[in-house]
């Protein structure tokens, strides 16, 4: 896998707003720009799925793979409750690979994301941008900063409902597994967003994308679809709990009253360690080399803390969807007014429900 997660949610956009530009400093406002170009540049390539289906000369694959994203977005809002709105039902081709690549940074010993804070939004655990070279020189200047850093092609993001969302051609050639998880992960972001929490937002996004896609292979898969999906959540679990125990290992090790330097030798170690168990589990679970792209890329503080923030809080919301009977609507109710509370309350009642999580249901 070239990225952990390919549907990061890009907010810095959302600055468009010119008060918002007029009051940010000259630093910012260059950032701000490329966000409001990058995103319009998106807008203005996209048009409704019905104009290229019917378009003779649109390729046969693409009309399929939209006709699927049709199917798959009046499935979310029907069964999942999901926002019924114009998102995912236009196409752009930007003809490139990712959308957006997103920036990550976490200090040299430490597990812990840096943080960027906008007006309008609040704080993200990341920088994102338009353009790849970009992308790029920021990592490079955090690099030097002591900054251990990860830089993530993006395949789609979010507008949090402000504008409606197009498919895009980046995810266009997804599997059906792929390509539902994605479009109910994003609808999900309309739905709850935090400012300032992006371990609560992604989480949440995760726990509805995961709902979704048993539900969605439960009411129109075949067999063979479901033995696929079971076997991935098994392997994704699989990796999310390998990830975690390091995590763990370096957290303790940051915490640790060992000098610098030697918290720098273990960190070696604790990384190579990581590595050749990850051989040995590929070995015992010939299924996890889907994983061996990842590993391929240097190891580091901020690429593992990316995994978490997508997946540590996940028990506890499929606890709460678990406590409301696995229904859309009280589920989205119960975690808007989660939201609403101070971040110390709230993350009192994700530890509770983590305490008495369930485990991730699978299709039979």
């Amino acid at each position: 896998m070239k990225n952990i997660r390919v549907n990061l949610v890009f907010f810095q956009f959302a600055v468009l707003i010119s008060t918002t530009l007029t009051m940010s400093g000259c630093t910012n406002l260059s950032y701000y720009a490329q966000a409001v170009s990058g995103h319009a540049a998106v807008i203005h390539r996209s048009q409704p799925i019905s104009a290229v289906l019917s378009n003779t000369d649109t390729d046969p694959n693409v009309a399929n793979a939209l006709k699927k994203a049709l199917q798959i977005r009046e499935f979310a809002s029907r069964e999942l409750k999901l926002p019924d709105n114009l998102s995912y039902t236009s196409y752009a081709d930007l003809e490139r690979p990712f959308v957006v690549w997103n920036v990550f940074a976490a200090p040299e010993l430490s597990i812990k994301l840096k943080k960027w804070c906008f007006l309008q939004i609040g704080c993200v655990s990341y920088r994102g941008f338009f353009s790849q070279d970009q992308a790029e020189r920021y990592a490079e200047e955090l690099k030097k900063e002591g900054y251990d850093v990860y830089v993530g092609g993006v395949r789609a993001y979010s507008t949090l409902g402000w504008f409606s969302d197009p498919v895009l051609n980046t995810f266009i050639n997804y599997s059906e597994i792929n390509l539902a998880r994605l479009i109910f992960h994003e609808l999900a972001h309309q739905v709850v967003f935090v400012p300032g929490d992006s371990m609560f937002n992604e989480s949440f996004a995760t726990t509805v994308e995961q709902e979704g896609i048993v539900r969605w292979f439960a009411s129109s898969g075949t067999v063979l679809q479901r033995t696929e999906l079971q076997s991935r959540q098994a392997r994704e679990a699989v990796f999310n709990n390998l990830i975690v125990k390091y995590r763990k290992r370096l957290h303790e090790l940051f915490l640790s009253n060992l000098d610098d330097e030697e918290k720098r030798m273990h960190k070696k170690q604790i990384f190579i360690d990581l590595r050749a168990e990850f051989e040995k589990t590929k070995t015992d679970y010939p299924e996890f080399e889907i994983y061996e792209k990842w590993f391929e890329q240097p190891l580091n503080n901020a690429l593992l803390a990316t995994v978490s923030m997508y997946t540590q809080l996940v028990p506890a919301f499929r606890t709460i969807l678990a406590q409301h009977d696995h229904d859309m609507e009280k589920f989205f109710g119960a975690i808007k007014k989660l939201g609403q509370l101070p971040k110390d309350e709230r993350n009192k009642v994700l530890r509770a429900a983590m305490e008495n999580s369930v485990e991730l249901v699978v299709v039979d």
